[in-house]
């Protein structure tokens, strides 16, 4: 059984009231019930399986905007968001996984999506009964989103999309794809719009399956002249870059939640290893080289877990916090790699061996380090953000 000390303590931080505790308890124990054996063969038809587990059971309405729409809260609540998936993350990855791309492929819906297009496609995400997919980067445009090519043309009452996107999760199981392309209102950043693209759209194509260290449903799409009607285009046209960068806003902080998570089973992990690994008359704990080990590793989870929660505090707040999602990205999934470096070093051989806790953890981990923004890129962020603050107080 996973050791939920660290959770507690951390509750008891000011960032939290006693509905995220309640949450807290429930999923915990939820977790410990239905986590217990993920089947890795069929990633396909387990991350299916988990969506419609978590939906069934009331936890994707967190992921969603509006009562009316099926969600609990009339925004979505970023603390909940965060701690959701740092109790699932601990739990199991591809349990996490299922629950963020609920939230984060159906973010663009709940910021800016009309009212017919938050009845049609919300309530459905908060039950668990369709998947939702965020597709935005491209082979020629990841971190440089301003520079994707995918374009959307307006033909009559449709707009005409052909293009690629790729590293797209839950690519080839999802019912629907929030997809942004170019529609050339302007040049870069403001040309481009989002739309819904059902996924039985003719002219829509699952390309390629992609296949990573840690197995989950990704791929590249294509659209070859595909016809989507423009009552599905989110928001108005031109702002598909400042959606996409809202719900960024949003679910990049809980990118920060699942690394906690990672890196706090790691801990778990390593501590049972030091306490029970016999060496030289005595355990590995004795060593005055694992202790620091240890507490370093419990350092750097506490410093990613107040920017994450600080971060999920202030957007709750109403607070812009693009410099404080990416501190708290760029932090928590640096340390949880190097928490959980040194777990698997400290079981040794057993730490690399396939589906041991620590080797799962570790290839888990690494992809959190790229995607929605690389650690360079929340780099870039933070020191823009720092060096405009220090201009305006000239």
């Amino acid at each position: 059984m996973i050791n939920t000390m660290l959770d507690s303590a951390q509750l008891e931080l000011p960032f939290f009231d006693t509905a995220h505790i309640e949450l807290s308890k429930q999923l915990h124990a939820w977790s410990q019930t239905h986590l217990k054996h993920i089947d890795h063969q069929d990633v396909d038809a387990q991350c299916v399986s988990l969506v419609r587990q978590l939906g069934r059971d009331g936890w994707l309405k967190f992921c969603v905007a509006g009562q009316e729409n099926g969600g609990l809260h009339a925004q979505i609540d970023n603390r909940s968001i965060c701690l959701i998936r740092e109790i699932l993350a601990k739990h199991s990855g591809l349990a996490d996984f299922a629950f963020a791309m609920q939230g984060l492929g159906s973010g663009a819906i709940s910021i800016a999506g009309s009212k017919e297009q938050k009845e049609q496609y919300l309530s459905s995400v908060a039950k668990g009964e369709a998947l939702a997919a965020f597709a935005l980067s491209e082979p020629n445009a990841g971190s440089d989103v301003a520079a994707l090519s995918c374009e959307a043309q307006l033909v009559g009452d449709h707009y005409i999309l052909n293009g690629e996107k790729t590293w797209i999760s839950n690519g080839g199981i999802a019912d629907f794809y929030v997809v942004f392309a170019r529609t050339g209102e302007a040049p870069g950043s403001r040309g481009i719009s989002a739309f819904i693209v059902d996924a039985n759209t003719p002219g829509f194509d699952i390309a390629e399956r992609i296949q990573v260290i840690a197995p989950h449903p990704l791929a590249r799409i294509k659209f070859t002249n595909c016809a989507v009607p423009a009552n599905k285009r989110i928001g108005s046209s031109g702002e598909g870059f400042k959606i996409a960068m809202r719900t960024l806003d949003i679910f990049r902080t809980s990118v920060a939640a699942a690394a906690l998570g990672f890196a706090k089973r790691a801990f778990h992990e390593a501590i049972e290893r030091a306490n029970t690994r016999k060496m030289f008359n005595g355990v590995l704990a004795d060593f005055q080289l694992t202790q620091a080990r240890l507490a370093e590793m419990a350092t750097r989870i506490e410093s990613a877990e107040l920017l994450t929660y600080k971060a999920a505090w202030l957007k709750d707040q109403g607070k812009n916090v693009t410099k404080e999602a990416a501190m708290a990205k760029m932090t928590s999934t640096e340390n949880a790699q190097w928490v959980i470096d040194a777990a698997v070093q400290m079981f040794g051989g057993m730490g690399v061996v396939s589906n041991h806790p620590v080797e799962s953890l570790y290839r888990e981990i690494r992809a959190l380090r790229i995607y929605e923004g690389a650690t360079e890129v929340q780099l870039l962020i933070i020191a823009k953000s720092v060096l405009e603050n220090h201009r305006q107080a000239q």
